[in-house]
């Protein structure tokens, strides 16, 4: 008898072509389909609850597969990362509804955005962070990721390859923090995160507003330009790319499925 397993799996993205299988290139998807395949002796195909692009991270991305076998729920976790890769871990994994999809039930999903804002970088982050050595004002990049909340058609917002049936979005929140003391001359130095949290994002959204709020700090986009920039659907408008080491997916919140109420994962 099949039952279905839901696993929460970490990853350092930097050495991966990201999460969805692609033939010849390594990614998320491909080890787990392999390894999952070799270990229960069944051909094993996860699904998961959304996709990551090249070198992007994540601490919560989950995925479910069904299987024959009578392992418990719980124990897949371990015995998938004795032979998982090291930049590739499951934190947990459990047994879920025959019927539950991660992809058809609501959620919030969060990402972090995190930027390396000092006069040189700094190696030992150097992998998940974007270095920025301009001045950086976060009490204007605060400022300007108010504006992003709410429901919006986020056209200006995406790469021109997205392949999305509709551009509207909603944010339901935004944060942008530093946990380090401004220089004498009010910047900020060290690590910032920019914390994202919405019902679903289209192609480069995160990274997008993330050189968006980049563009504000450095002053060359005023945070009151933002609500025309959205509402312009205009993508030449709106900020940089920022690179994609510099993402996280952090983690989802489920509700209305057939598991806890308002679960949340990552």
């Amino acid at each position: 008898m099949k039952q279905r397993i839901l696993i929460e799996v970490a990853y350092d993205g930097t050495g991966y072509s990201g999460w969805q299988y692609q033939p010849g290139k390594p990614t998320i998807e491909g080890v787990l389909n392999a390894e999952l395949s070799r270990l229960l002796g069944e051909d094993i195909k996860v699904i998961g609850a959304s996709r990551t692009d090249a070198g992007v991270h994540a601490e919560g991305a989950i995925a479910v597969f069904d299987t024959a076998s009578p392992i418990p729920g719980d124990k897949f976790s371990y015995a998938l990362n004795q032979s998982l890769p090291d930049d590739i871990v499951v934190r947990r994994s459990e047994k879920v509804a025959d019927d539950f999809h991660p992809r058809r039930v609501n959620c919030r999903k969060t990402y972090r955005y995190s930027i390396w804002h000092d006069r040189f970088p700094m190696p030992v982050n150097s992998r998940y962070t974007y270095w920025v050595y301009t001045g950086l004002d976060i009490d204007a990049m605060r400022q300007a990721a108010g504006y992003f909340t709410g429901e919006h058609d986020f056209a200006g917002f995406c790469s021109a390859s997205t392949d999305a049936a509709s551009t509207i979005r909603t944010v339901y929140d935004i944060r942008v923090e530093n946990p380090d003391k401004p220089r004498e001359d009010g910047r900020y130095h060290g690590r910032i995160d920019i914390f994202v949290t919405g019902n679903g994002f289209l192609y480069n959204m995160v990274r997008i507003i993330a050189g968006t709020l980049t563009e504000v700090g450095e002053g060359r986009i005023a945070p009151d330009e933002i609500p025309s920039i959205i509402e312009s659907r205009d993508r030449s408008r709106a900020g940089r790319t920022a690179p994609a080491k510099g993402l996280t997916l952090i983690g989802y919140e489920f509700s209305g499925d057939d598991r806890e109420e308002g679960l949340s994962i990552g």
